[in-house]
């Protein structure tokens, strides 16, 4: 299994930065992209409400190491099963790295987790909105693996 994603030149990690295409919150986003900045990757952010064929294109365009994809409007988990999908419908994005967070569904805390469908579907790793910055620091570092993520994992 390879590490999280490969390092660029700059010693950090060449990342794309997206939302799912039902969600138009962008504060998250702007988070995720200063705080990869800040840890040494290379960010390129797509923005909100982003379709599916508009992140295929974009992971064409990029050639991101990693996709992070962040969703607050609770649909994540629908959105994203969906977007993860086409993404490894396409032969030359199969082994992209993929991971999601935030807010995945819209029953609540008590609800079931999404993490273990989501990587089902075809993500590396999901961190529900109870994770902590610190673990999806750790697993962009390389060191830990996020609670959230099913075995059997890619």
């Amino acid at each position: 299994m390879k590490g999280p994603a490969a390092a660029t030149e700059h010693g950090g990690r060449r990342v794309l930065v997206s939302s799912v295409s039902s969600d138009s919150h962008t504060w998250n986003l702007v988070f995720l992209q200063l705080l990869m900045e800040e840890m040494g990757h290379e960010v390129t952010n797509i923005g909100s409400c982003v379709p599916d064929d508009l992140l295929i294109e974009e992971c064409r365009r990029v050639r991101p190491d990693l996709v992070v994809i962040s969703s607050v409007n609770g649909h994540g988990a629908l959105d994203g099963a969906r977007a993860v999908r086409r993404l490894r419908s396409q032969p030359d994005l199969r082994d992209l790295r993929v991971v999601i967070g935030g807010k995945l569904g819209v029953r609540g805390p008590d609800a079931e987790p999404c993490g273990p469908e989501l990587v089902e579907a075809g993500f590396d790793a999901v961190f529900e909105d109870t994770s902590s910055v610190t673990e999806f620091r750790s697993y962009l570092a390389g060191t830990a693996q996020p609670r959230l993520t099913a075995s059997g994992a890619r």
